[in-house]
């Protein structure tokens, strides 16, 4: 995570941290390839797809230093360890630079915390930096503290708010708190309903340092 948190003041200057989402379920091929060039074309840091795209967006993007992002388990957050550890193995092997991966909300309203933090190093030993979904929406706010603390203890890259799947997105005040808990030097992604330059900028400002987005070429162009 190279840019400081709070330090972007345009929209321009929001590109390399917008990470461009192509997770709609009837979203095909083509537009994760239309999505890839846009990418590029604005010098945005990812394109964020789904398992079954991230061979074609990593053809689409290969020598770009535009990250692919593959999302896991997503949306729910349900499946085992074992299989979401599969399933990150897998889209590493087939190029993700990165893995979103929904917590296991489960795990945590049982607070067995033990089985939350090795379920996140399960799946960050697939040797790819990882953000964990805390989708804060569905969490109180100790639920969002101790989901971020046990992320980073974890081995997690980062934590990210929404999927954008469960009603509500991101909000100044949780990434705010979950800048607070996980300090300088730990990503924090605001994603799930960020549609303007200036939501974004209010995210950035708050303490995020990547933006989960499908509205980035509006973003860019400050709109």
């Amino acid at each position: 995570m190279s840019t400081e948190p709070g330090s972007v003041s345009s929209p321009a200057a929001l590109a390399p941290l917008l990470e461009h989402s192509v997770l709609r379920p009837e979203a095909g091929e083509g537009d994760v390839e239309r999505a890839c060039e846009e990418a590029v074309e604005h010098g945005l840091g990812g394109v964020c797809v789904r398992p079954a795209f991230v061979a074609v967006a990593s053809r689409a993007l290969r020598s770009s230093g535009v990250r692919v992002v593959a999302v896991v388990d997503f949306p729910e957050g349900r499946s085992s360890t074992e299989a979401r550890a599969a399933e990150a193995r897998a889209v590493a092997r087939s190029g993700a630079d990165e893995i979103d991966v929904v917590l296991s909300l489960r795990a945590l309203r049982e607070r067995d915390y033990a089985a939350v933090v090795r379920d996140i190093a399960e799946v960050a030993a697939a040797g790819v930096p990882v953000k964990v979904i805390l989708e804060t929406c569905l969490l109180s706010r100790d639920e969002k503290v101790i989901a971020s603390a046990l992320a980073k203890a974890a081995g997690a890259a980062s934590v990210k708010t929404s999927t954008g799947f469960a009603g509500a997105g991101a909000t100044e005040e949780d990434v705010s708190l979950l800048r607070s808990v996980v300090g300088p030097g730990f990503g924090v992604k605001a994603s799930g309903g960020i549609r303007s330059a200036a939501d974004a900028l209010r995210m950035v400002r708050a303490g995020a340092d990547r933006i989960g987005t499908s509205a980035s070429v509006d973003i860019v162009h400050g709109r």
